[in-house]
């Protein structure tokens, strides 16, 4: 089995690799600063700046796919990250900005290979899925401005 930063980087790679499809564009992946790390910073269709949290797990979890892993404190430290993302780039701090989070679900694959694909036989909310060498990866949920500024 792979290493669980591995999967990590999977999943934020199948998520990067969706953002396009739904008309976006990825602006950095795994942006690090002294706060912190943003794992998807993109723009959507209409120009919104959206931080984008990407929690990968097995389909065998016990934190609700990942929701349950972006507590109070995870919220202030990405909120405080992406304060600090829009200082040092200031052409993006008039934008609207919103915090998505993305949830990803490994699994064996029946059939190895390397490929992105739509598959309309994925009973899953998007259907995206990537296989990378023996792992599948399934974008299970896309939560919508999951949080709004947290109050310390």
């Amino acid at each position: 089995m792979p290493a669980t930063d591995e999967l990590g980087r999977s999943g934020e790679d199948l998520v990067a690799e969706w953002i396009p499809t739904k008309g976006g564009k990825v602006l950095a992946q795994r942006w690090h600063c002294v706060l912190g790390e943003l794992d998807i910073i993109a723009l959507n269709a209409t120009g919104d700046l959206i931080f984008i949290e990407v929690k990968t797990r097995s389909s065998y979890n016990i934190d609700q796919d990942g929701v349950l892993a972006v507590t109070r404190s995870k919220q202030i430290k990405l909120w405080k990250t992406a304060q600090l993302f829009l200082l040092k780039h200031p052409n993006h701090q008039s934008r609207n900005c919103r915090f998505d989070i993305a949830l990803v679900q490994w699994q064996l694959a029946q059939h190895p290979r390397t490929q992105a694909s739509h598959s309309p036989k994925t009973k899953r909310p998007s259907g995206f899925t990537r296989t990378f060498e023996k792992h599948e990866f399934i974008l299970i949920n896309y939560l919508v401005h999951a949080f709004e500024q947290p109050i310390p």
